[in-house]
Protein backbone atom coordinates (compact mmCIF):
# COMPACT_ATOMS: atom_id res chain seq x y z
CA UNK A 1 0.00 0.00 0.00
CA UNK A 2 1.89 3.07 -1.57
CA UNK A 3 -0.11 5.53 0.82
CA UNK A 4 -3.22 6.17 2.81
CA UNK A 5 -5.78 8.43 1.18
CA UNK A 6 -8.56 9.38 3.26
CA UNK A 7 -11.42 11.85 3.43
CA UNK A 8 -12.99 13.41 6.21
CA UNK A 9 -15.09 16.10 5.57
CA UNK A 10 -16.58 18.42 8.83
CA UNK A 11 -18.68 21.27 8.18
CA UNK A 12 -18.09 24.71 7.25
CA UNK A 13 -17.93 27.68 9.52
CA UNK A 14 -20.80 29.94 8.90
CA UNK A 15 -24.55 29.85 8.00
CA UNK A 16 -27.00 27.58 9.15
CA UNK A 17 -26.79 23.61 8.93
CA UNK A 18 -29.52 20.96 8.58
CA UNK A 19 -28.34 17.70 9.90
CA UNK A 20 -24.30 19.01 9.44
CA UNK A 21 -24.64 19.82 6.18
CA UNK A 22 -23.97 23.51 5.88
CA UNK A 23 -26.93 25.50 4.23
CA UNK A 24 -26.81 28.09 0.88
CA UNK A 25 -22.94 26.69 0.43
CA UNK A 26 -24.06 24.06 -2.56
CA UNK A 27 -21.39 25.45 -5.06
CA UNK A 28 -18.46 24.73 -1.92
CA UNK A 29 -15.20 22.93 -3.29
CA UNK A 30 -14.94 19.29 -1.95
CA UNK A 31 -13.21 18.52 1.01
CA UNK A 32 -9.04 18.33 0.54
CA UNK A 33 -7.27 14.98 0.23
CA UNK A 34 -4.43 14.03 2.38
CA UNK A 35 -1.98 11.34 1.26
CA UNK A 36 0.24 9.84 3.91
CA UNK A 37 3.10 7.32 2.87
CA UNK A 38 3.90 5.37 4.21
CA UNK A 39 0.27 3.61 4.35
CA UNK A 40 -2.00 2.59 7.45
CA UNK A 41 -0.81 -0.58 8.74
CA UNK A 42 2.59 -0.78 6.76
CA UNK A 43 5.15 -2.95 9.06
CA UNK A 44 7.93 -2.91 7.06
CA UNK A 45 8.30 0.82 6.24
CA UNK A 46 12.01 2.08 5.13
CA UNK A 47 13.61 4.49 7.79
CA UNK A 48 15.31 6.45 5.70
CA UNK A 49 12.33 7.62 3.16
CA UNK A 50 10.64 9.19 6.37
CA UNK A 51 7.15 10.03 6.20
CA UNK A 52 5.58 12.48 3.90
CA UNK A 53 1.80 14.25 3.61
CA UNK A 54 0.78 15.82 0.77
CA UNK A 55 -2.60 17.91 0.25
CA UNK A 56 -4.64 18.30 -2.91
CA UNK A 57 -7.23 20.62 -2.95
CA UNK A 58 -6.26 22.90 -0.03
CA UNK A 59 -2.76 23.26 2.30
CA UNK A 60 -1.73 21.18 5.22
CA UNK A 61 -2.57 23.01 8.46
CA UNK A 62 -0.79 20.76 10.92
CA UNK A 63 1.21 17.56 11.02
CA UNK A 64 1.97 15.43 13.64
CA UNK A 65 4.51 12.56 14.16
CA UNK A 66 5.23 10.79 16.87
CA UNK A 67 7.13 7.46 18.29
CA UNK A 68 6.11 6.96 21.25
CA UNK A 69 4.39 9.66 22.36
CA UNK A 70 8.06 11.97 21.38
CA UNK A 71 7.30 14.28 18.55
CA UNK A 72 9.21 13.43 15.23
CA UNK A 73 11.23 16.39 13.57
CA UNK A 74 10.40 17.72 9.62
CA UNK A 75 9.73 20.71 7.37
CA UNK A 76 6.50 21.99 5.68
CA UNK A 77 7.19 23.16 2.33
CA UNK A 78 6.35 26.76 1.60
CA UNK A 79 3.10 26.27 -0.38
CA UNK A 80 2.23 24.52 2.59
CA UNK A 81 1.10 21.52 0.12
CA UNK A 82 4.19 18.89 1.55
CA UNK A 83 5.81 18.22 4.23
CA UNK A 84 8.11 15.82 5.20
CA UNK A 85 10.12 14.53 7.96
CA UNK A 86 13.73 13.21 8.91
CA UNK A 87 14.68 9.66 9.08
CA UNK A 88 12.86 7.52 11.23
CA UNK A 89 14.26 4.83 13.96
CA UNK A 90 14.37 1.31 12.19
CA UNK A 91 11.77 -1.54 14.28
CA UNK A 92 9.72 1.15 15.71
CA UNK A 93 6.03 2.29 15.06
CA UNK A 94 4.84 5.49 14.47
CA UNK A 95 1.63 7.56 14.27
CA UNK A 96 0.79 10.40 11.99
CA UNK A 97 -1.94 12.83 12.17
CA UNK A 98 -2.79 15.30 9.39
CA UNK A 99 -5.23 18.40 9.09
CA UNK A 100 -5.42 20.19 5.89
CA UNK A 101 -8.16 23.03 4.82
CA UNK A 102 -9.62 23.78 1.51
CA UNK A 103 -9.70 27.53 0.58
CA UNK A 104 -13.51 27.35 1.37
CA UNK A 105 -12.70 26.20 4.82
CA UNK A 106 -13.59 22.85 4.47
CA UNK A 107 -11.48 20.37 6.44
CA UNK A 108 -9.86 16.66 6.19
CA UNK A 109 -7.93 15.06 9.27
CA UNK A 110 -6.11 11.46 8.21
CA UNK A 111 -4.28 9.19 10.41
CA UNK A 112 -2.02 6.68 9.96
CA UNK A 113 -0.08 3.83 11.90
CA UNK A 114 2.69 1.75 10.96
CA UNK A 115 5.98 0.11 11.76
CA UNK A 116 9.42 0.45 10.14
CA UNK A 117 11.97 -2.43 8.90
CA UNK A 118 14.26 -3.37 11.87
CA UNK A 119 18.22 -3.20 10.82
CA UNK A 120 19.76 -6.16 10.65
CA UNK A 121 23.28 -4.92 11.51
CA UNK A 122 23.58 -1.20 13.56
CA UNK A 123 25.55 1.28 12.89
CA UNK A 124 27.01 3.81 15.61
CA UNK A 125 29.61 6.05 16.94
CA UNK A 126 32.41 4.13 18.41
CA UNK A 127 33.91 8.47 19.61
CA UNK A 128 33.63 11.87 19.01
CA UNK A 129 36.31 14.49 19.72
CA UNK A 130 36.82 16.76 21.27
CA UNK A 131 35.22 14.73 24.51
CA UNK A 132 32.19 16.21 26.38
CA UNK A 133 31.86 19.53 27.75
CA UNK A 134 35.90 20.25 26.88
CA UNK A 135 37.29 23.53 26.24
CA UNK A 136 39.88 23.40 23.19
CA UNK A 137 41.81 25.43 21.14
CA UNK A 138 40.79 27.74 18.06
CA UNK A 139 42.19 24.61 15.39
CA UNK A 140 40.41 22.22 17.18
CA UNK A 141 39.09 19.50 14.44
CA UNK A 142 35.86 17.15 15.15
CA UNK A 143 36.88 13.76 15.09
CA UNK A 144 34.61 11.16 14.23
CA UNK A 145 34.74 7.52 14.30
CA UNK A 146 32.20 4.95 14.02
CA UNK A 147 31.85 1.39 15.12
CA UNK A 148 31.50 -0.28 11.50
CA UNK A 149 32.98 0.65 8.27
CA UNK A 150 30.24 2.88 6.57
CA UNK A 151 29.52 2.27 2.94
CA UNK A 152 26.63 5.15 1.36
CA UNK A 153 29.02 8.06 3.01
CA UNK A 154 27.22 10.59 1.19
CA UNK A 155 24.10 9.53 3.41
CA UNK A 156 25.70 9.22 6.65
CA UNK A 157 27.50 12.87 6.08
CA UNK A 158 23.90 14.36 5.52
CA UNK A 159 23.40 13.38 8.78
CA UNK A 160 26.36 15.43 10.19
CA UNK A 161 25.24 18.75 11.71
CA UNK A 162 27.57 21.40 13.37
CA UNK A 163 26.66 24.20 14.54
CA UNK A 164 28.45 27.68 16.45
CA UNK A 165 27.54 30.54 17.91
CA UNK A 166 29.97 32.84 16.21
CA UNK A 167 30.14 31.34 12.17
CA UNK A 168 32.26 29.51 10.72
CA UNK A 169 33.49 28.06 7.33
CA UNK A 170 34.29 24.17 7.24
CA UNK A 171 33.69 21.00 5.93
CA UNK A 172 33.95 17.67 6.15
CA UNK A 173 36.93 14.62 5.01
CA UNK A 174 37.06 10.63 5.19
CA UNK A 175 39.88 9.68 6.24
CA UNK A 176 38.72 5.89 5.53
CA UNK A 177 35.39 3.88 6.21
CA UNK A 178 35.26 4.30 9.70
CA UNK A 179 36.37 7.84 10.63
CA UNK A 180 35.37 11.67 9.22
CA UNK A 181 37.20 14.33 10.40
CA UNK A 182 35.50 18.70 10.36
CA UNK A 183 38.05 21.47 10.59
CA UNK A 184 37.80 25.19 9.61
CA UNK A 185 38.97 26.68 6.48
CA UNK A 186 42.68 27.71 5.99
CA UNK A 187 43.76 30.84 7.32
CA UNK A 188 40.10 30.95 9.89
CA UNK A 189 40.48 28.90 12.65
CA UNK A 190 37.02 28.69 14.68
CA UNK A 191 36.41 32.21 16.82
CA UNK A 192 37.32 32.08 20.23
CA UNK A 193 35.18 32.28 23.45
CA UNK A 194 31.85 30.21 22.03
CA UNK A 195 29.69 27.38 22.04
CA UNK A 196 30.05 24.69 19.38
CA UNK A 197 28.00 21.34 18.70
CA UNK A 198 28.17 18.54 16.96
CA UNK A 199 24.88 16.25 16.20
CA UNK A 200 24.73 13.12 14.14
CA UNK A 201 21.06 12.39 13.17
CA UNK A 202 21.71 8.62 12.47
CA UNK A 203 18.72 7.16 13.22
CA UNK A 204 17.15 5.93 10.14
CA UNK A 205 20.01 6.45 7.94
CA UNK A 206 20.87 4.06 5.52
CA UNK A 207 24.94 3.47 5.55
CA UNK A 208 24.73 0.38 3.93
CA UNK A 209 23.28 -3.13 2.86
CA UNK A 210 20.66 -3.55 5.58
CA UNK A 211 22.54 -1.24 7.75
CA UNK A 212 21.34 1.95 9.46
CA UNK A 213 22.14 4.11 12.18
CA UNK A 214 19.64 3.15 15.43
CA UNK A 215 20.14 6.73 17.26
CA UNK A 216 20.96 10.31 17.29
CA UNK A 217 24.44 11.56 18.66
CA UNK A 218 24.42 15.17 20.44
CA UNK A 219 28.35 16.56 21.68
CA UNK A 220 28.96 20.22 22.87
CA UNK A 221 31.93 21.59 23.49
CA UNK A 222 33.55 25.03 23.89
CA UNK A 223 36.48 26.93 22.14
CA UNK A 224 38.72 29.25 24.71
CA UNK A 225 40.62 31.84 23.85
CA UNK A 226 42.49 31.79 21.00
CA UNK A 227 46.07 30.60 21.45
CA UNK A 228 48.80 30.82 18.68
CA UNK A 229 52.24 29.61 19.28
CA UNK A 230 55.20 30.33 17.11
CA UNK A 231 58.43 28.37 16.79
CA UNK A 232 61.74 28.77 14.90
CA UNK A 233 64.23 26.67 14.59
CA UNK A 234 66.65 29.35 13.10
CA UNK A 235 65.97 31.65 16.08
CA UNK A 236 65.83 29.03 18.82
CA UNK A 237 62.66 30.89 19.96
CA UNK A 238 58.63 30.66 20.84
CA UNK A 239 56.27 32.87 21.16
CA UNK A 240 52.68 32.44 22.40
CA UNK A 241 49.72 35.18 22.14
CA UNK A 242 46.74 35.08 24.08
CA UNK A 243 43.63 36.37 21.53
CA UNK A 244 46.31 38.43 19.60
CA UNK A 245 48.75 39.86 22.69
CA UNK A 246 51.75 37.98 23.21
CA UNK A 247 51.44 36.37 26.96
CA UNK A 248 55.00 34.84 26.85
CA UNK A 249 58.26 33.64 25.48
CA UNK A 250 61.23 31.33 26.03
CA UNK A 251 64.22 30.26 23.88
CA UNK A 252 64.29 26.51 22.62
CA UNK A 253 66.44 23.86 21.09
CA UNK A 254 64.36 21.70 18.60
CA UNK A 255 65.53 18.37 16.30
CA UNK A 256 69.14 18.75 15.60
CA UNK A 257 68.29 16.47 12.32
CA UNK A 258 71.40 14.12 10.91
CA UNK A 259 69.24 10.57 11.12
CA UNK A 260 68.11 10.23 7.51
CA UNK A 261 65.34 7.08 6.87
CA UNK A 262 64.06 6.72 3.32
CA UNK A 263 64.82 9.82 2.62
CA UNK A 264 63.43 11.42 5.91
CA UNK A 265 65.62 12.93 8.60
CA UNK A 266 63.83 11.72 11.22
CA UNK A 267 65.70 14.23 13.93
CA UNK A 268 64.24 16.89 12.29
CA UNK A 269 61.59 18.82 13.98
CA UNK A 270 58.29 19.11 11.14
CA UNK A 271 57.71 22.65 9.69
CA UNK A 272 54.00 23.72 9.20
CA UNK A 273 50.40 24.42 11.27
CA UNK A 274 50.94 21.59 13.94
CA UNK A 275 47.26 21.12 16.27
CA UNK A 276 48.32 19.90 19.88
CA UNK A 277 46.94 16.87 20.92
CA UNK A 278 47.18 16.02 24.57
CA UNK A 279 49.48 16.15 27.48
CA UNK A 280 51.90 13.60 29.46
CA UNK A 281 53.18 13.99 33.25
CA UNK A 282 55.30 12.52 32.33
CA UNK A 283 55.76 10.93 28.75
CA UNK A 284 57.98 8.07 28.30
CA UNK A 285 60.28 8.55 25.00
CA UNK A 286 62.42 6.21 23.82
CA UNK A 287 64.44 5.37 20.65
CA UNK A 288 62.28 1.79 19.99
CA UNK A 289 59.79 3.93 17.76
CA UNK A 290 62.72 4.04 15.37
CA UNK A 291 63.40 0.40 16.23
CA UNK A 292 66.69 0.83 18.11
CA UNK A 293 66.36 -0.53 21.87
CA UNK A 294 67.19 2.23 24.65
CA UNK A 295 70.37 -0.21 25.14
CA UNK A 296 71.86 -0.21 22.39
CA UNK A 297 74.16 1.94 20.88
CA UNK A 298 72.08 5.77 19.46
CA UNK A 299 69.67 4.68 21.77
CA UNK A 300 67.41 6.06 24.57
CA UNK A 301 64.55 6.33 27.17
CA UNK A 302 63.71 9.25 28.82
CA UNK A 303 61.18 10.24 31.82
CA UNK A 304 60.35 13.46 30.33
CA UNK A 305 57.79 16.01 32.71
CA UNK A 306 55.33 18.57 31.08
CA UNK A 307 54.97 17.50 27.60
CA UNK A 308 52.64 18.35 25.57
CA UNK A 309 52.32 16.50 21.78
CA UNK A 310 52.07 18.28 18.73
CA UNK A 311 52.56 15.27 16.04
CA UNK A 312 52.29 11.38 15.86
CA UNK A 313 55.83 11.15 15.10
CA UNK A 314 56.86 11.74 19.14
CA UNK A 315 57.08 15.09 18.19
CA UNK A 316 56.45 17.57 21.70
CA UNK A 317 56.80 21.14 23.50
CA UNK A 318 58.32 19.56 26.92
CA UNK A 319 60.62 20.26 29.87
CA UNK A 320 64.40 19.61 29.06
CA UNK A 321 66.46 21.32 32.00
CA UNK A 322 69.62 18.88 30.88
CA UNK A 323 69.99 21.19 27.28
CA UNK A 324 69.13 24.41 28.77
CA UNK A 325 72.45 25.15 28.19
CA UNK A 326 71.74 24.74 24.36
CA UNK A 327 68.65 26.15 24.26
CA UNK A 328 68.18 29.87 22.32
CA UNK A 329 71.78 28.63 20.65
CA UNK A 330 71.79 25.13 19.24
CA UNK A 331 69.02 22.60 17.95
CA UNK A 332 70.43 19.09 20.04
CA UNK A 333 66.88 17.55 20.39
CA UNK A 334 65.31 14.75 18.62
CA UNK A 335 62.63 16.22 17.30
CA UNK A 336 61.14 18.16 20.18
CA UNK A 337 60.78 21.16 21.21
CA UNK A 338 63.04 21.37 24.52
CA UNK A 339 61.63 24.48 26.54
CA UNK A 340 63.37 25.45 30.37
CA UNK A 341 61.21 23.87 33.00
CA UNK A 342 59.34 26.53 34.33
CA UNK A 343 58.06 27.63 30.33
CA UNK A 344 57.13 23.73 29.84
CA UNK A 345 54.85 23.34 33.21
CA UNK A 346 53.43 27.18 32.29
CA UNK A 347 52.58 26.17 28.79
CA UNK A 348 51.43 22.90 30.25
CA UNK A 349 48.99 24.32 32.30
CA UNK A 350 48.04 26.75 29.57
CA UNK A 351 47.14 25.08 26.46
CA UNK A 352 44.40 23.41 25.44
CA UNK A 353 44.03 20.33 23.00
CA UNK A 354 43.63 22.14 19.32
CA UNK A 355 45.95 25.02 19.77
CA UNK A 356 47.65 25.97 16.70
CA UNK A 357 51.68 25.27 17.07
CA UNK A 358 53.45 26.92 13.82
CA UNK A 359 57.00 25.87 13.36
CA UNK A 360 59.19 27.26 10.76
CA UNK A 361 62.67 26.84 9.83
CA UNK A 362 63.19 23.53 8.45
CA UNK A 363 63.04 21.27 5.30
CA UNK A 364 61.14 18.88 6.47
CA UNK A 365 57.74 18.96 6.31
CA UNK A 366 54.40 18.10 8.58
CA UNK A 367 52.54 15.55 6.67
CA UNK A 368 48.83 16.16 6.67
CA UNK A 369 48.14 12.71 8.14
CA UNK A 370 50.95 13.21 10.70
CA UNK A 371 48.99 13.74 13.79
CA UNK A 372 46.35 16.62 13.45
CA UNK A 373 48.42 18.51 10.85
CA UNK A 374 45.17 19.18 9.00
CA UNK A 375 45.80 22.77 8.00
CA UNK A 376 48.90 21.03 6.14
CA UNK A 377 46.54 20.42 3.33
CA UNK A 378 44.97 23.08 1.01
CA UNK A 379 41.13 23.88 1.57
CA UNK A 380 40.05 22.72 -2.43
CA UNK A 381 41.98 19.26 -1.72
CA UNK A 382 40.56 19.01 1.76
CA UNK A 383 36.96 19.70 0.51
CA UNK A 384 37.41 17.29 -2.61
CA UNK A 385 37.60 14.68 0.90
CA UNK A 386 34.28 15.53 1.34
CA UNK A 387 31.36 12.53 0.04
CA UNK A 388 29.12 15.73 -0.62
CA UNK A 389 32.03 17.85 -2.27
CA UNK A 390 30.71 20.66 -0.22
CA UNK A 391 31.50 23.43 2.37
CA UNK A 392 29.88 23.63 6.16
CA UNK A 393 28.68 27.08 7.33
CA UNK A 394 28.16 26.60 11.12
CA UNK A 395 26.33 29.67 12.45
Amino acid sequence: MAGAVLLLTTACSGGEKEHGVPVGEQGDAAAPQVTISPGNGNGKAAPEAGVTVTAAGGTLQQVTVTRKGKPVDGAMAADKKSWKSRTLRPGSQYQVSAVAVSPKGKSATVNSTFTTLKAANELGIADVSPTKGEKVGVGMPIIVTFDRAVGDKKAVEQALEVTSTKPATGAWRWVGDTQVIFRTENGHYWQPNQKVTFTAKLAGVKSGKKTYGMTDFSRKFTIGDAHIIKASTKTHHLTVTKNGRKVKSWPISAGRGGRVVNGVDTYATTSGIHLTMGKENPAIMTSEWMGVKPDEPGGYKEVIPFAVRISNSGEYIHSMASTVWAQGHQNVSHGCVNSPPAAARWFYNFSYRGDPVIITGTSRKLEPDNGWGFYQMSWKKWVKGSALDRTVTTG
